[in-house]
């Protein structure tokens, strides 16, 4: 299983808000945002990790080169850093679709915030559905809305999904941020990048209407740390949660 992080963000409400860090460097618990994913991934069977930061994080830089060196948790981490400036999540995951063209991959943004005992539950179906052919892709979904302007995923009965909506009248349950993709999925990106898109809800649409069958999965309490506030509200709730 190969892994995908974006790290672009360089956070600015956070600094607006009094946080020193940038993003994928922000302490929670005393763990820093990037390490916590990249030592969730590798206990989760992560062959490689692709990370994606801005070309500005010089201090983001030094520290994937800490990672790959000493590793984590006292485990190799196999990382391949790619600097770039992109203008959205989309063109960031295309900034790194290079290494993801030949393996089943598990996408998500630095700060998203999860139970990492239902991210287990989230890998091992995701794993099942592409063994089993039953499904391209496996995106988790969740039923807490924190978000200022969340993805909508609409759903049938089999939590088939049926469109990813701006407005969220009779869904359930809003996008948590965590995509699993069959490496075919990136010929859609490219597709996307070509005609001109940008966001990954358009990717994700896109993705739709190319015949990807993408089904949901119900990861839980899942948040992004958008404001100084949210740092805290993680906190307690990685207290609470494995």
């Amino acid at each position: 299983m190969k892994y995908a992080i974006i790290a672009g963000g360089e956070g600015s409400r956070l600094a607006q808000e009094g946080v020193k860090d940038v993003k994928p460097l922000v302490a929670i618990n005393g763990e820093r945002l990037i390490d916590r994913l990249v030592r969730v991934f590798t206990d989760n069977g992560a062959e490689s990790i692709v990370i994606v930061y801005r070309d500005s994080m010089q201090g983001v830089a030094r520290h994937l080169e800490t990672l790959q060196h000493d590793g984590i948790g006292g485990k190799h981490v196999d990382i391949d850093a790619v600097e770039a400036h992109t203008p959205s999540s989309m063109h960031s995951l295309f900034a790194m679709s290079g290494q993801l063209k030949d393996a089943p991959f598990c996408l998500t943004t630095v700060d998203t915030v999860f139970s990492e005992a239902a991210f287990r539950g989230y890998i091992d179906a995701f794993t099942a559905a592409v063994s089993c052919g039953t499904a391209d892709g496996l995106m988790a979904v969740t039923d807490y809305i924190d978000d200022e302007r969340p993805l909508y995923v609409a759903t049938d009965g089999g939590m088939n999904i049926t469109g990813f909506l701006d407005e969220g009248e009779g869904c359930r349950y809003v996008s948590a941020g965590i995509y699993g993709l069959k490496p075919e999925a990136i010929e859609v990106l490219d597709d996307c990048i070509r005609r001109g898109e940008s966001r990954m809800r358009n990717f994700q649409r896109a993705l739709l209407r190319s015949g990807f069958r993408l089904k949901a999965y119900n990861i839980g309490k899942a948040f992004d740390i958008d404001h100084a506030a949210d740092i805290a509200k993680a906190e307690h709730f990685m207290r609470e949660t494995v």
